[in-house]
């Protein structure tokens, strides 16, 4: 029988942990009464250097209830992804199959027995993907999608509507755990490995309290990380247009020396002056794309250890 790991991010979550842990323990006694997991599956919080009560409380947890939660408390606060990463790798000596989930609750822990089937079926990922996004705001939603259709034309491989709700197998941890970059885009980062994969469809549901630990811009610094991380076409786009720039410049030239010898020039200062903002801002757009990039090889090269925990219970 498999042992199942259900893998759960925490950042400041006191008001939902409790809930999500009540919430976890029944679908494992569910599915070890149907015999689809072992009987020390487990629940696995991961406490992001959480400024609240979260660590408190995963200690309470696990002293109630030994077999079934457990908890890794990191040195201090990392991030999503790298605590993500965190509980994935330590779940990997200690399980056969994985399941990722924000302690939210959001995502439906009713899937979770389909995923379960659909790995004894021989899927060594299962994608969470939402069937809809009516719950978002207009605002959200746009964005969203058009988030997930600019990654698409960037090259970089996502899973339309999934974020980081899935089942992983444990030899598909393994080849993940063979990826040591430190910008982390986990996202990206999971169609690379190539097993046979799945998905699931579910509808997301309202935070059953608290607040959203991903306001705007945690979002568009995910979004920027996971371009910037899988695909180099920023740059080939500002030299696109660098090339478009050149021969609009020589179109102006050849307009000004006909206008010149034609007797129609008009003194004057604004075209000279708007061309000049627009080559400086456009540079300096450039030159702070490309900064970004060596930025990201600066921290990369350094190799320094992405996450550390602190305690284990």
């Amino acid at each position: 029988m498999d042992k199942l790991a259900i893998v759960v991010p925490c950042y400041n979550e006191e008001e939902v942990l409790k809930i999500a842990s009540k919430a976890l323990r029944e679908v494992l006694a569910d599915l070890i009464q149907k015999g689809k997991i072992a009987e020390d599956s487990c629940i696995l919080f991961v406490n992001d250097g959480s400024r609240d009560r979260t660590w408190e409380l995963i200690e309470e947890e696990h002293e109630a209830y030994p077999v079934q939660v457990h908890g890794v408390k990191l040195a201090g606060n990392v991030g999503h992804q790298f605590a993500l990463t965190a509980g994935l790798l330590t779940a990997m000596e200690m399980s056969d199959v994985t399941i990722s989930i924000d302690a939210d609750l959001q995502d439906d822990v009713a899937v979770i027995e389909e995923m379960i089937d659909k790995f004894h079926a021989g899927n060594d990922i299962v994608y969470g993907v939402r069937k809809e996004r009516k719950t978002d705001t207009f605002f959200k939603r746009t964005t969203a999608q058009g988030f997930y259709k600019l990654m698409d034309m960037m090259g970089v491989k996502t899973v339309y509507n999934h974020a980081d709700f899935r089942l992983m197998s444990r030899r598909a941890v393994e080849e993940f755990s063979k990826y040591k970059e430190t910008n982390l885009f986990l996202r990206g980062m999971m169609p690379l490995i190539g097993y046979q994969t799945e998905k699931v469809y579910y509808d997301r549901k309202e935070r059953v309290a608290g607040e959203s630990k991903y306001p705007l811009k945690k979002m568009l610094a995910l979004a920027f990380n996971g371009i910037s991380s899988f695909s180099v076409k920023p740059i080939s786009l500002i030299l696109g247009m660098g090339l478009f720039i050149i021969f609009a410049a020589g179109l102006a030239a050849v307009y000004a020396f006909v206008s010149y010898f034609t007797g129609h020039v008009v003194p004057g200062w604004t075209s000279m002056i708007l061309s000049i903002w627009f080559l400086g801002g456009l540079q300096l757009l450039a030159i702070g794309l490309v900064g970004q990039y060596i930025g990201k090889i600066y921290i990369e090269v350094k190799q320094r250890p992405r996450y550390n925990i602190e305690k284990v219970v």
